[in-house]
């Protein structure tokens, strides 16, 4: 089931990734975007290295992390684990 957000380029579909945030029409997670951010990549330069992207994508992706902030962050822990702990 796929459920629209208060942003128009992020979504939540049971179908992938269980229904982590992730951007309309890809299987990128919000988070992959924040992780990438974080590091300290501009969005331009998250745009290169997420070419399947466009720019608006990856500044809707940000507010959404920016409107939740806790939620994301416990799909990056999450995320963290499972790389750490095969």
């Amino acid at each position: 089931m796929i459920t629209a957000t208060e942003h128009p380029y992020i979504i939540r579909d049971n179908d992938i990734l269980g229904g982590e945030p992730a951007v309309k029409g890809t299987r990128t997670p919000v988070r992959a975007i924040v992780e990438w951010w974080k590091f300290g990549a501009s969005p331009e330069k998250i745009l290169e290295n997420l070419p399947h992207l466009t720019l608006s994508q990856i500044f809707d992706a940000l507010s959404y992390y920016a409107d939740h902030r806790d939620e994301i962050e416990k799909y990056i822990a999450e995320n963290m684990a499972e790389r750490d702990n095969p």
